[in-house]
């Protein structure tokens, strides 16, 4: 994690910086990449009161917090704590967006055997069940081009609903969209 430092109206002392820096390094728990991790941490004096505002950007993740107090090191605190909750609720938030309640699709593989018999019935030859992914309509068909199969089972990220692309025998994709 990058973190850049704003002096201004006080000289800082190298106990500050490191100080700050031991604190805010407690906010990696909560990224998943903090090497494409940047804050921004600009400290000033205004008379008795120290201010603290800290701009933090990271994959997905921009969120600011401002605190001021009459300590220096109280305001550090103050500052991470609320740097802190944002992380944790932005967390949970992906967490639980994440994490719906997903039904694993059940795929049947029904072949047909030609044979001489008029009451030939078909057999289940495979049975797979998986947990359809959630993409968009177009991630879907370009997941079907890469596959070798002639279908292909997702949640609809728009939706929510279970879809279904097909190759068609021209080349083009076909979608089934249950619409409930």
């Amino acid at each position: 994690m990058n973190v850049a430092f704003t002096f201004k109206n006080f000289d800082p002392s190298d106990h500050l910086k490191e100080y700050a820096n031991t604190r805010f390094e407690k906010l990696e728990k909560f990224i998943t990449n903090p090497d494409n991790t940047e804050m921004q941490v600009n400290l000033s004096v205004d008379k008795i009161r120290h201010i603290a505002e800290v701009l933090f950007s990271s994959d997905n993740i921009h969120i600011s917090a401002y605190e001021a107090s009459e300590d220096m090191y109280s305001t550090v605190d103050l500052v991470l704590a609320k740097l802190e909750v944002q992380l944790r609720r932005m967390r949970d938030k992906m967490r639980n967006h994440r994490r719906r309640d997903v039904a694993p699709a059940r795929m049947d593989v029904i072949s047909f055997t030609t044979e001489e018999e008029d009451n030939s019935e078909p057999t289940i030859v495979e049975t797979d069940q998986f947990v359809p992914k959630p993409m968009a309509v177009d991630e879907a068909a370009m997941q079907l081009q890469t596959l070798d199969n002639e279908f292909l089972v997702f949640r609809n990220a728009d939706t929510e609903a279970i879809n279904v692309i097909y190759r068609r025998k021209n080349g083009d994709f076909g979608l089934i969209d249950p619409g409930y």
